[in-house]
């Protein structure tokens, strides 16, 4: 964003922060030229930007941690899952919550708040946690199989002639910037 604003101090930016169904519906509508996602909506182009690894985490003194055997799904069941709300409209997609108490919010920060003061766990994206993780107020939780889940994120765009000279700069800075920061980014990566 800082490049865009230095090159093109003029343009105009709306940001919109989207969860699952959210990114497509702002596509489609027309509300967002461009976006970035781990699902391409029907007649958009997609270009794999980098995979995302997704661990699962809680307070290091959530009961998770102290069961003195690795984790297993059915141990989730009775603890509380910290979910983020889908921003779409029609929320179409079933809950990938796995236990029966449930805590529905709406950011990623909330989300991470919550469970540094130990109220539940959760799938976080590991970049996103990593202070917390390297402050000891996040702990992976110690799964017996499948610690951790990765998801492809996509540069969306409608392509061809469609997309505007401001946004087809925006989205070349973010290539660029993920190709610099994520030298591996658009390779697939194997899940686990």
């Amino acid at each position: 964003m800082a490049a865009i604003g230095e090159e093109h101090p003029q343009t105009r930016i709306e940001l919109y922060e989207t969860v699952l169904e959210g990114n497509a519906e702002a596509m489609t509508e027309g509300r967002a030229d461009i976006s970035i996602g781990p699902t391409i909506p029907q007649g958009f182009v997609g270009e794999a930007l980098m995979n995302v690894r997704f661990v699962l985490a809680a307070h290091p003194s959530h009961p998770l941690h102290h069961l003195g055997r690795p984790v297993v799904p059915a141990d989730l069941k009775p603890h509380r899952h910290l979910i983020i709300r889908d921003t779409g409209s029609r929320r179409v997609r079933a809950s990938s919550a796995i236990a029966t108490q449930r805590w529905t919010v709406s950011n990623k920060a909330t989300s991470i708040r919550a469970a540094t003061m130990g109220l539940g766990f959760a799938w976080f994206p590991e970049d996103s946690i990593r202070e917390e993780l390297d402050a000891g107020q996040l702990k992976a939780v110690p799964m017996r199989e499948g610690t951790e889940r990765y998801a492809t994120l996509y540069f969306i765009h409608p392509g061809g002639d469609l997309v505007g000279k401001g946004a087809r700069r925006l989205g070349e800075i973010i290539r660029e910037q993920v190709k610099a920061l994520c030298p591996e980014s658009g390779q697939p990566a194997a899940a686990s």
